[in-house]
């Protein structure tokens, strides 16, 4: 984990799940932390628990462009650069579309897209000017097979792998490297997001049978960060050995 010590990781979505887990992975092998999310008490638990100052925390919701800069602007003023941004901040409302859950289907948007976009744009014009970074992007296996219940929701993640591989061909005169993480059913609070009856019981039992520990998201970020900087990790899809979607 010699590559990771001493870099700073800003982590968007880090006041659960697999934000939350990695967070944790990060500090125990030396990174320092730039925490957002929306729920600032949360972040601050997290900060505790880490042992590093509330500075690290900075309250962020990605639909906003001045709050994801506000975010990266805060790594900056503590270390003068930024060397990783994990682009986690996720929601996860699953619906058939013929229950019209319209307003489910922009926050999903708004979050996953959009949010991802304004981590880029708060990142990139820094790692440019660094010509260093590596920038990752959370996907879903769901982003590569589709399904009921899931079409919006996997057409946001499929958009994510499409902004990606763009990326990736785009800053490669910059020295920087890019990396989608695709996971199956891991645990976390997305499993909890949809307010339809049928979607939540079939999405909680799915979990219940297939899902593993946030800790298996946390690994395979350490293991994108810490390649040597001539090794560019592009992409990584991982699933539960169980689970058969």
């Amino acid at each position: 984990m010699m590559n990771i010590n001493q870099k700073v990781i800003v982590i968007t979505g880090a006041s659960s799940g697999l934000g939350y887990e990695t967070a944790k992975h990060l500090v125990h092998h030396g990174a320092n932390v730039i925490l957002g999310a929306r729920r600032i008490e949360r972040l601050h638990e997290l900060a505790n628990e880490l042992n590093i100052s509330h500075d690290h925390c900075v309250q962020t919701d990605v639909r906003d462009l001045v709050q994801v800069q506000n975010l990266v602007a805060q790594a900056i003023k503590l270390y003068g650069r930024v060397d990783v941004l994990i682009n986690n901040a996720g929601v996860m409302p699953l619906s058939l579309l013929e229950e019209l859950k319209v307003d489910e289907w922009n926050l999903m948007i708004d979050v996953n897209i959009r949010g991802v976009l304004h981590g880029i744009a708060a990142v990139l014009p820094i790692m440019k000017e660094q010509k260093n970074g590596q920038i990752i992007n959370i996907s879903s296996v769901v982003g590569h097979v589709f399904g009921p219940l899931c079409a919006v929701y996997s057409a946001t993640k499929s958009a994510v792998l499409a902004i990606s591989e763009s990326l990736r061909k785009e800053v490669k005169p910059y020295n920087l490297r890019t990396t989608v993480i695709s996971p199956g059913a891991v645990a976390s609070e997305l499993k909890y997001g949809s307010s339809s009856e049928m979607s939540l019981s079939a999405m909680q039992s799915f979990y219940e049978q297939n899902e593993i520990p946030a800790s298996s998201f946390a690994n395979a970020v350490l293991f994108a960060i810490q390649q040597p900087k001539n090794l560019d990790i592009n992409e990584i899809i991982f699933r539960p050995t169980i689970q058969e979607v």
